[in-house]
C-alpha cells in the first residue's frame, strides 16, 4: 500500500515540527481538543473527528487560535454529505411537506458488533474517561437535525445503562429537542439494537419525509399524492463512500474551493447538544441552550 513509505511519529510535538499542511484528528472523543489546539497552534488546517471533544474545555481557545490562523476547520459529521440527506433537506426548504412540525431520528447498533475480534469494553466509545457513551458516540442525528431543521433553543433528556455490557456510560438515551422555529423532535440512541437500525422521519403540515440510514433511501410522502416520490444513492455507494466524499471534500476545503460542510461552529453546537442533554439527564430537568 501506498502509505507503507510515510513517517511514522510516537510524538505529536515532533510530527508537528514537521510543518504539516493540514491534521486529521481521529484519536479518542476525550483527546480531539487538546490535539486540534496543538495542530492549530502549529498552523495546521483541521479535519476532526466528531464529536468536537468530551466538554467544552479548549473550545474557546481553538475558535480563537482557528480565527487568528485563518485556520480551515472541518468536522467530522460526515452525513452531511449524504446525497439522499441532502435531498431531504432540498424538500424541507422547498416547502414539500409544508411547515414542519416534528421530528424522530432513531439511531440503535450493538456495540459488541462495531468491530468484531476486539474487546468492545476497551475501546473508547465504552470509556466515560475517553469520552464515550451513546449520546455523545452516536451524536449524527443531533447535528443532522439541526443541518435540517435549524438552531435547538432547549434539551430535555433521560438516558440509563440496560445493556448488560460492562460499561461505565450510558447505553440508552431519549432526548427531546426544542428548536428555535418551534419544531420538537425526539432521538433514540443505544448500543443494544441487533439488528442495527438507523431512521429519521420528519412530519410537516402537508406530508412526511422518511430517511432510511442503513440503506440511504429517502421518501417523500405528500399528504394527496397517491404514491411516495423515492430516491436512493447512486450505484455502488456505500458507506466508506462518505469517508471517501468527506476526504475529497476536505481537500476542496484546504484548497479554497468550497467551505466546510460541517464548520467548527457547527461542531460546537452539535456538542453543546450532547451536553445539555447529559447534563438534563443528570439534573432531572429542561436544559437551555
Amino acid at each position: 500500500p501506498g502509505w507503507r513509505h510515510l513517517p511514522v511519529h510516537g510524538d505529536l510535538a515532533a510530527a508537528l515540527a514537521q510543518r504539516h499542511q493540514a491534521v486529521i484528528v481521529a484519536g479518542p472523543t476525550a483527546l480531539h481538543l487538546p490535539v486540534a489546539l496543538q495542530a492549530a497552534r502549529a498552523g495546521c488546517h483541521l479535519l476532526i473527528e466528531k464529536p468536537l471533544g468530551h466538554s467544552l474545555d479548549g473550545v474557546a481557545e481553538l475558535r480563537a487560535e482557528v480565527e487568528r490562523r485563518r485556520l480551515r476547520v472541518l468536522v467530522g459529521y460526515q452525513l452531511r454529505l449524504h446525497p439522499t440527506l441532502r435531498r431531504v433537506r432540498d424538500w424541507i426548504a422547498a416547502g414539500a411537506i409544508g411547515q414542519v412540525v416534528s421530528a424522530e431520528a432513531h439511531w440503535g447498533e450493538a456495540l459488541p458488533d462495531w468491530h468484531p475480534g476486539e474487546d468492545y469494553r476497551r475501546g473508547y466509545s465504552a470509556r466515560r474517561e475517553l469520552g464515550g457513551g451513546a449520546v455523545l458516540t452516536l451524536s449524527h442525528p443531533l447535528d443532522y437535525l439541526r443541518f435540517l431543521l435549524g438552531d435547538v433553543v432547549c434539551v430535555t433528556a433521560e438516558t440509563a445503562q440496560l445493556s448488560g455490557l460492562e460499561l461505565d456510560v450510558e447505553d440508552v438515551a431519549h432526548l427531546t429537542l426544542r428548536f428555535a422555529s418551534g419544531v420538537l423532535a425526539s432521538v433514540h440512541v443505544d448500543y443494544v439494537e441487533r439488528p442495527a437500525a438507523h431512521w429519521l422521519r420528519v412530519v410537516g403540515r402537508h406530508g412526511v419525509i422518511l430517511w432510511n440510514g442503513v440503506d440511504g433511501v429517502a421518501e417523500l410522502h405528500r399528504a394527496l399524492a397517491p404514491r411516495p416520490e423515492s430516491v436512493a444513492p447512486p450505484p455502488g455507494f456505500t458507506r466508506a463512500s462518505l469517508f471517501l466524499d468527506e476526504m475529497r471534500h476536505f481537500l476542496d476545503c484546504l484548497a479554497g474551493d468550497a467551505p466546510p460542510a460541517c464548520s467548527l461552529a457547527d461542531g460546537v453546537a452539535a456538542l453543546e447538544i450532547a451536553l445539555a442533554a447529559l447534563r438534563s439527564a443528570a439534573e432531572r430537568r429542561t436544559v437551555d441552550l
